[in-house]
């Protein structure tokens, strides 16, 4: 920050004092109306305003640093940017539960045989390897903290994991690029038949779902990123979490 000549003549807590001041004030303006960017076009603006997701929270318009990041992209930019936050909010909701259960000691019997996460018990007589070459068993797993447990998957198992994620991104990618679905977040896979119920994408109720999938998505993300920095930083998010 750049100080007026008479501060610097002040004792350090003034000094202090005006640092939280102007850094207030930086803050603040991140949240004030700002001008029109001149090279972000009336039509361009109706695009963004008018893509799913936009509602009634922000004002039923794009806020402005996602306008900043959409100044300039067309309609399928638009389009993988809400792929995108549709992903990412879909896998932080499944983190959400995942992480409230190992959080609360609940854990799920696993290949169903004696391991350290079956059922609500996480101690057992004899316990499964998770891996043999660092010698980690599933009931360590249900006695770490979640976090932790990052660092005890072993490497042949981020493999798998990685691998699995590849299939499920090249069967988005054709549906949504090679098939053409317009709808983003769609990628064929519909078990329990929300597509296939009357009026299919145009229907009200559909509508309706889609828009609370997307919100509670950003509650979620916004949730583990809360969670995530506790864990890393302990009281640095000072609210109730599991």
């Amino acid at each position: 920050f750049f100080f007026p000549p008479s501060l610097h003549t002040k004792s350090p807590a003034t000094m202090m004092k005006a640092a939280a001041l102007f850094t207030l004030f930086a803050s603040a303006s991140a949240f004030a109306p700002s001008n029109q960017s001149p090279r972000t076009s009336v039509a361009q603006n109706a695009l963004i305003d008018d893509a799913f997701g936009i509602s009634i929270e922000t004002g039923n318009k794009c806020p402005p640093m996602g306008r900043y990041i959409l100044e300039n992209a067309n309609e399928n930019g638009i389009k993988w940017w809400q792929n995108a936050e549709l992903k990412n909010g879909r896998v932080a909701m499944v983190a959400t539960i995942g992480y409230m259960i190992q959080k609360w000691g609940i854990h799920m019997p696993l290949y169903l045989g004696p391991s350290g996460s079956s059922g609500f018990h996480p101690e057992s007589t004899k316990d499964w390897l998770l891996s043999s070459t660092t010698g980690v068993t599933f009931s360590d797993i249900a006695h770490a903290d979640p976090l932790d447990t990052i660092a005890m998957v072993p490497a042949a198992g981020w493999v798998q994991v990685l691998f699995a994620a590849g299939i499920f991104e090249l069967a988005g990618w054709k549906r949504q690029w090679t098939d053409k679905s317009p709808i983003p977040g769609d990628y064929g896979y519909d078990p329990l038949g929300f597509t296939k119920r009357e009026g299919g994408w145009d229907s009200a109720e559909l509508t309706k779902l889609r828009m609370m999938e997307i919100k509670n998505g950003r509650v979620a993300m916004m949730a583990m990123a809360g969670w995530l920095s506790n864990e890393s930083i302990p009281g640095s998010l000072p609210v109730w979490h599991p």
